[in-house]
């Protein structure tokens, strides 16, 4: 499970993160709200552990933003202040869970594996983007009546892509969640993939291209 951790209280922020490594969890740690906003608009978490008090963008107003973006990754919100009305305007801003400050370790970690569960429980077939069809169930491309199979890390890099409904995403995300953030995949391994991907929607005939921006990623794109 990778959860991302938006805490401005460093000793806090990384005792959480120390709670995760040991239940071999990955988790990424920023000490603010603009950051955590940036980092969940990637869209890779499986959980986001998110305070209510942060400097930039506060924890209502990156919960709000991300579900406008359409991120539905699920949000445990934090807080110092046992206050119904902040659960509520959580809540209502798009969280999906709420605990107050102190709290026991062993419940947020029951928490945290509930929000992934139930994210779990939302079982999606296909994907769609443009003319492009993709079938998780088969790996396969579809563009009207033509369709390829893909190979597992070109299925995986397409998905992600997709997944991003055209917003760009880098070569650092691609390669944390297709090959693994420990692997030894360079730059080059991305752009070998993408290569190969849009050598097949070519193939499929598709009116969707991947654009590269350089040195900042890649993103989805439906020509006319």
């Amino acid at each position: 499970m990778k959860v991302l951790i938006v805490e401005d209280e460093v000793r806090l922020a990384d005792a959480l993160g120390q709670i995760m490594k040991e239940q071999h969890y990955q988790a990424d740690i920023v000490y603010n709200g603009t950051d955590g906003l940036t980092c969940g608009l990637s869209g890779e978490y499986d959980v986001i552990v998110l305070d209510v008090m942060l400097p930039g963008e506060n924890g209502f107003q990156v919960v709000k933003k991300l579900r406008e973006a359409r991120i539905q990754t699920p949000v445990l919100m934090l807080t110092a202040r046992d206050d119904i009305q902040d659960k509520v305007t959580g809540l209502d801003r798009g969280a999906d869970d709420y605990m107050t400050k102190p709290f026991i370790p062993e419940e947020l970690l029951a928490r945290i594996r509930a929000l992934s569960r139930r994210q779990g429980e939302v079982i999606i077939e296909e994907m769609k983007f443009g003319d492009l069809t993709l079938t998780l169930s088969a790996n396969d491309l579809c563009c009207g009546t033509k369709s390829i199979h893909l190979g597992y890390k070109e299925f995986e890099v397409l998905k992600i892509l997709m997944s991003n409904s055209g917003r760009i995403v880098s070569k650092e995300t691609l390669i944390s969640r297709v090959w693994g953030s420990d692997s030894d995949a360079e730059d080059n391994n991305v752009e070998a993939y993408i290569s190969f991907l849009r050598k097949k929607l070519n193939f499929v005939g598709s009116s969707v291209e991947i654009s590269t921006l350089r040195k900042v990623g890649y993103r989805l794109e439906e020509t006319t």
